[in-house]
């Protein structure tokens, strides 16, 4: 019997390789992380009108009208994995191995991932891992764009750190590696060249600096629209976002995005992170003071900055809505209200490179209403100006410890 040649197995098998080598790379790169394919098997609590599935773009949701019966929104991230880590924890949605343990909940991260740190490319690893464990068991995580993930997919690196910049470095070298693996196999269609067009040389770097050009060079050709990162993460994100009565979005909204269409706001992003070209939105909403992931109207740390009128006018124009909940701009004091809880900023400025805040998250349940979960021990349980029965005020001393000192 004649022996099948190395050209024809390959042919046989060429999915099976192709999917071996990348849960290689991924647990190359993610620092020893497996991504469970769970998001083809969900959990029969959680209706499909509610869920991501990672294969079938376009069907990602702006609104989820039912409230779930317990939300919790975490702030800004940027490339610290453990304070991240803490975050959730502070929620009991991990463990200590870092399995998702929260059930139902349904969890929003604001944006603001990358930069500053450098375990941006670990986090995106994490926060995916954790969107696929939480669907089994009829919960779900939903991440966002904020303005440092759109300052990078435009090559705008000016807030990359030393360690974010080795990051990409080691990840591009793992990349090669499978796309060479991937090439040796005559059944499988040869890698494109994700480096090609890009430059050799920066100003604005040190280009005697071998390893930080790699860096530069493996960051853009990840981040860039429709790049292995940026097409597999980030064009998975929301920018606007709404669940139950709260709006959720990385800066701020405006009657003008409203009126375009939050939808389509969410539409051409994720049209421009695939690589599809510049639209309306990315032109007109992404790149300006008062773009939807760069506005601070709301959001700056004194309630004497927050135009409140405003923001009733704004949440009057999304039905149902009666809060906007936001990152962006640090609180130095945790996580703060205005407007009546009408604004709730949840940005701390948590990560090392950022301040190095006391994580907090913001939790909402039909049993507690608005509560603030905090690691800094001076106060435990935070609520917000109440919505429950009974009324508590807000717990959290206008001139409290100062924990950040620097602006995102």
């Amino acid at each position: 019997m004649e022996k099948p040649t190395t050209s024809s197995t390959c042919q046989q098998v060429p999915n099976l390789l192709s999917s071996f080598v990348d849960t290689f790379v991924d647990f190359s790169v993610s620092g020893g992380l497996f991504l469970p394919n769970y998001q083809n098997t969900p959990h029969s609590n959680t209706p499909a009108s509610h869920r991501n599935d990672e294969n079938t773009p376009g069907k990602f949701k702006t609104r989820y009208p039912s409230p779930p019966s317990r939300l919790v929104a975490i702030g800004d991230l940027h490339g610290d994995l453990e304070k991240s880590k803490q975050a959730l924890r502070l929620a009991e949605l991990i463990n200590d191995s870092g399995d998702w343990t929260g059930g139902s909940t349904t969890v929003v991260q604001v944006g603001d991932v990358l930069d500053r740190g450098g375990d941006e490319i670990k986090i995106l690893y994490f926060l995916e891992r954790l969107r696929r464990q939480a669907v089994k068991s009829g919960g779900e995580v939903i991440t966002m764009i904020g303005n440092h993930e759109t300052l990078n997919v435009e090559r705008d690196f000016r807030y990359m750190s030393e360690s974010g910049c080795e990051e990409f470095r080691v990840w591009a070298e793992w990349y090669r590696v499978g796309q060479v693996m991937k090439s040796l196999c005559e059944g499988l269609e040869n890698p494109k060249n994700i480096f090609k067009g890009i430059p050799s040389s920066f100003p604005e770097i040190d280009n005697d600096n071998e390893a930080v050009v790699q860096g530069f060079r493996a960051r853009i050709a990840a981040l860039q629209p429709n790049g292995p990162i940026s097409a597999r993460f980030l064009s998975k994100n929301a920018t606007v976002l709404v669940v139950g009565d709260s709006v959720f979005v990385h800066g701020g909204l405006k009657p003008e995005h409203v009126y375009y269409g939050l939808e389509k706001i969410n539409e051409d992003v994720r049209d421009w992170l695939n690589g599809l070209g510049e639209n309306y939105t990315v032109k007109k909403f992404l790149r300006y003071a008062d773009a939807v992931v760069w506005m601070r109207d709301f959001s700056e740390d004194s309630t004497k900055k927050c135009d409140c009128s405003a923001l009733e006018l704004l949440l009057s124009t999304i039905p149902g809505a009666r809060r906007m909940i936001m990152g962006h701009t640090i609180q130095e004091n945790g996580i703060s209200e205005a407007c009546e809880n009408r604004a709730i900023r949840i940005d701390v400025g948590m990560s090392k490179g950022c301040g190095d805040g006391f994580p907090e998250v913001l939790e909402i349940s039909e049993n507690s209403g608005l509560k603030v979960l905090t690691s800094n021990p001076l106060y435990r349980d935070k609520y917000l100006r109440s919505e429950r029965k009974g009324g508590l005020g807000l717990l959290i001393p206008e001139q409290g410890p100062k924990q950040v000192e620097v602006k995102a």
